[in-house]
Order: C-alpha cells, then sequence, then structure tokens
C-alpha cells in the first residue's frame, strides 16, 4: 500500500482539485465538487471523532508496534 507523503487542495472555478503525492514522489490529482469534498471532510470527522483505542488497538499513532 502506498504511503501519503503530502496533500494540497486548491479551489479550480467551481470545484476543488486535491493534489495527493505517495512516498516515492508519484502524484494524483483529483477533481471534486463542493459536496464530493463535504463527504469526504464528513468521513474523516467521523473516524476522528473516535478514541483512538478504537483505532490503534490502544496503540497512539505515534506509538512503535512490534513487527
Amino acid at each position: 500500500m502506498r504511503q501519503l507523503s503530502r496533500f494540497a487542495i486548491t479551489v479550480r472555478g467551481d470545484d476543488f482539485v486535491l493534489h495527493i503525492e505517495d512516498e516515492a514522489g508519484e502524484k494524483m490529482e483529483f477533481c471534486a465538487t463542493p459536496d464530493q469534498l463535504d463527504a469526504v471532510i464528513d468521513a474523516l470527522d467521523e473516524v476522528l471523532s473516535g478514541s483512538e483505542d478504537d483505532f490503534f488497538g490502544g496503540q497512539g499513532p505515534g506509538a512503535q508496534r512490534a513487527h
């Protein structure tokens, strides 16, 4: 699975452009309507509003895990 390295959002007329780059430097751009961007924001908010334990099994996102 690719690892997200950078992202940005710019306005383009009546919509938005999501600029996404992975750790290998591969860049992708996606056009999104305001409604689509709102749906992404709502989905992220829903996930992030839960307890970290729900997502990281009691280990915070910076904690080291055994391999």
